[in-house]
């Protein structure tokens, strides 16, 4: 099958350096691009400086039609750069790519809008855009206008928009006009959790129809939900590519450094501000060597102490556990509660038989009357949880983020057997 997105050998080299506010004078213009040379040549050791980034190099692949496709990557990998480039934003430094359909993006809130233009005449000017006919727009308009839920601002000028509003009335827009291939940045992440889902479920439908996705996301669980295959990019690079749930993985494992504790013993370079300080956070399993693996069997104690600098200061200490894949699996707090100057410590223990095998983080949050964040702060700690040891055959991962072992209350009814009367299935 001909692909309908072709990439072949793609680069995009930046220039690092600020954006020259205003305009130059001729004068100006000369003495730049006679100094520019130099700055290449050497710097103040008198080696040759290196003011270029490579954003992306060397990157290939094909995508088929009515395929979704997923690509993941840290901050900086070259996600965003790789969408730009497909959707002509900006141009590559080298390599080509071939685009077979018509295409339609959603990279950043409000792209391809006229702030001075209502959502009505915005609708519309994207169809323009996307080279759709009048006719084909007036078809669609309806269901843009529901899916958005923006009925009573549709003739406000989008510059009134907030930015949720913006994200709602554009992916409806790009969703809806039928394009054959669709880019979507996480941009989505801009509204609310309802509309989240009810976007996924959309670009669901769209590849049900036989377009393409492509979707850039941190969420991998909303990557394993939609796409079959994914591509991960790092420093610009395509360094992985196949079956979603494999990528993911390697993607994970090659990320995964486990922290499980960690001390800050002076307060002026420890996290916090003049409120609050963290002193120490850590995880360490109960009545166990602490240098053996921890199992789903294990219980663990979580401890943390901060310096709070307010006395009589009303403060909820609480830590939220995320799986690795960013799902929150519990939210567990002190309660609201008056504490004086001084160390606080608290701890608590997850029992043993309760958390899945997987890769966890931690969040730890201090809140002032229960409203005030004086402290918030993600993947403070990184901590594995490891299958318990297995006699026999076993099928597999065990299913969901927690996995607890209740007090099941078994019986059964002797019955003579010659009174057991099997329903016989018929062919």
């Amino acid at each position: 099958m001909k692909p309908i997105v072709r990439v072949n050998n793609l680069g995009k080299l930046y220039r690092i350096g600020e954006r020259r506010a205003g305009y130059d004078t001729l004068r100006e213009s000369i003495v730049r691009a006679v100094r520019a040379p130099l700055k290449n040549l050497v710097n103040q050791n008198g080696r040759r400086s290196s003011n270029t980034i490579w954003a992306l190099k060397h990157v290939s692949f094909d995508v088929a039609p009515g395929e979704v496709v997923g690509i993941i990557g840290s901050n900086g990998a070259g996600k965003s750069t790789l969408l730009k480039l497909l959707s002509r934003i900006t141009e590559p430094t080298e390599g080509t790519i071939e685009l077979y359909g018509r295409l339609a993006s959603l990279l950043e809130v409000g792209t391809g809008f006229h702030p001075e233009l209502t959502g009505r005449e915005n609708v519309y000017l994207n169809g323009a855009i996307l080279g759709m006919r009048k006719v084909e727009i007036d078809r669609k308009f309806d269901e843009i206008v529901a899916f958005a839920e923006l009925e009573k601002f549709l003739d406000t000028p989008v510059k009134h928009y907030s930015s949720g509003m913006y994200m709602r009335l554009a992916f409806a827009v790009a969703s809806h006009l039928e394009p054959e291939i669709l880019l979507v940045d996480e941009v989505l992440a801009v509204g609310d959790a309802a509309f989240q889902k009810k976007c996924l479920g959309k670009m669901g439908e769209v590849a049900k129809h036989g377009r393409t996705v492509l979707f850039v996301s941190h969420n991998l669980t909303a990557v394993k939900s939609l796409c079959r295959r994914t591509l991960r990019l790092d420093k610009g690079q395509l360094v992985d590519a196949g079956n979603t749930e494999q990528v993911i993985l390697n993607y994970i494992q090659s990320g995964t450094q486990t922290s499980k504790e960690r001390h800050w013993d002076d307060p002026s370079s420890a996290p916090g501000s003049s409120d609050v300080r963290l002193h120490h956070i850590s995880i360490t399993p109960v009545a166990q060597d602490p240098d053996l693996p921890i199992t789903v069997q294990t219980p663990v104690r979580f401890e943390a102490a901060f310096w709070n600098y307010v006395p009589d200061a009303v403060l909820n200490f609480s830590i939220v556990l995320y799986n690795i894949e960013g799902v929150p699996v519990f939210n567990t707090g002190s309660g609201a509660r008056d504490f004086p100057a001084g160390l606080v410590r608290g701890s608590f223990v997850i029992p043993g038989d309760f958390l899945n095998d997987d890769t966890y983080t931690v969040r730890i949050l201090i809140v002032k009357d229960t409203s005030i964040a004086l402290l918030d702060m993600s993947e403070v700690l990184m901590f594995d949880v490891q299958d318990a040891n297995r006699e026999g055959n076993w099928y597999g991962k065990w299913i969901g983020i927690v996995r607890p072992k209740f007090d099941w209350h078994l019986s059964v009814e002797t019955t003579p057997l010659q009174d057991l009367h099997p329903v016989k299935s018929s062919v």
